[in-house]
């Protein structure tokens, strides 16, 4: 049966003094069980940090992003063997930021998703349609060039060790959010687009949905058959918020 995860994505976000409130909000809101649902992905800079907050709890915490490269001269990248030194247990890949404002292609999405398997992190898969590619139809299409992307390069079976997360571009930050059905189609879609290759990994490959997720709507959403938690943007940085978004959950 497949666990419940609410991640939560800082974005460039976050203080020293801010992180550890944050933070302290989260543990004292929340028992084992809920925070085993539970994870936080931060700037690289405060990972310390969070190691050191976090130690005596099981919520997780990750990275935003890593380099497709081991190590080298490549100024300013952070590679998967730093991230686990600092105990990160996720490192989000293809996130649409990083897709539209730094032009990360399919292909770089593919080699930092194995290169975070490669040094031991659950690679968190984003994947979603613009509004112009939703409105022409081609949702379906978009998510599985994506999806490709990374099992024609890695094979169905990298699938097996990582999570998904559904994130409708156009519902980023914006207030919008998928209708709950709307987002349950397009889960159930990949759910079954990887089930057509593996039966077995579609059917325990956690398919998180991120686009404006708040309390007040995390219920209904995460009531979907297809979805499995968020990756929460905003309503990650507010203690109370989170918690009830993780409570839906």
């Amino acid at each position: 049966m497949r666990q419940s995860l609410v991640i939560g994505n800082w974005k460039m976000n976050g203080s020293l003094q801010n992180n550890q409130a944050l933070l302290q909000g989260l543990i004292q809101g929340s028992d084992e069980a809920l925070q085993k649902k539970m994870g936080v992905c931060v700037p690289f800079v405060y990972l310390q940090q969070i190691k050191d907050l976090l130690k005596n709890t099981v919520i997780s915490w990750g990275s935003q992003d890593l380099s497709e490269q081991d190590s080298g001269a490549f100024t300013g990248e952070i590679a998967g063997s730093m991230l686990i030194d600092f105990g990160c247990k996720y490192a989000i890949v293809g996130h649409s930021e990083r897709r539209s404002l730094y032009n990360e292609s399919d292909e770089l999405v593919a080699k930092k998703f194995a290169k975070a398997q490669k040094s031991g992190l659950i690679p968190v898969l984003c994947i979603g349609e613009l509004l112009e590619e939703r409105e022409a139809g081609k949702t379906e299409n978009v998510v599985k060039r994506q999806l490709d992307a990374v099992i024609n390069s890695q094979g169905i079976a990298a699938l097996a060790n990582s999570v998904i997360a559904y994130e409708p571009v156009w519902a980023i930050g914006t207030g919008k959010t998928a209708f709950p059905q709307q987002a349950q189609d397009v889960h159930a879609f990949i759910r079954q687009d990887i089930a057509n290759r593996d039966a077995t990994i579609a059917e325990n490959v956690q398919l998180l949905y991120g686009g404006s997720v708040k309390g007040s709507n995390a219920a209904e959403l995460f009531a979907m058959s297809d979805i499995d938690g968020g990756l929460i943007g905003g309503a990650s940085l507010k203690a109370d918020d989170f918690l009830t978004i993780c409570q839906a959950a």
